[in-house]
């Protein structure tokens, strides 16, 4: 299974970025973003599940961020809107068949893309 992720890059607060995630032609119940910085945890950003009927956003990005996913072109995408310096991290992609609870747990995913910076500025 081969996701990669595209779309980051340097852009100042309040700005937008669109984060694309080009899957396989295998279908997995959950795609997910996650993001991590130095020294710390890999956080759960957003998933999308079973279809699009289930979607999931962590509290910080609610309202900013939108997750969809496009079944024609076999892609994943993170709409990211209002950026704050906060958002600067690498942002990964995941796909996997976590169960509802588990849906936010990146154990719960064994499918990773390489990862794609996104910086914030002041």
């Amino acid at each position: 299974v081969q996701l990669q992720a595209s779309g980051g890059g340097l852009v100042q607060a309040g700005g937008s970025l669109r984060l694309t995630c080009a899957t396989s032609i295998r279908t997995f119940r959950s795609y997910a973003w996650f993001r991590q910085v130095p020294g710390k945890e890999r956080e759960f950003v957003a998933a999308i599940m079973d279809g699009s009927s289930k979607i999931y956003y962590t509290d910080s990005v609610k309202g900013r961020f939108t997750i969809s996913r496009d079944n024609a072109k076999n892609t994943v995408v993170l709409e990211m809107n209002s950026l704050k310096p906060e958002d600067t991290a690498v942002y990964y992609c995941a796909a996997g068949n976590p169960i509802v609870s588990s849906v936010r747990a990146s154990e719960a995913y064994r499918n990773w893309g390489q990862g794609t910076q996104v910086t914030v500025s002041s």
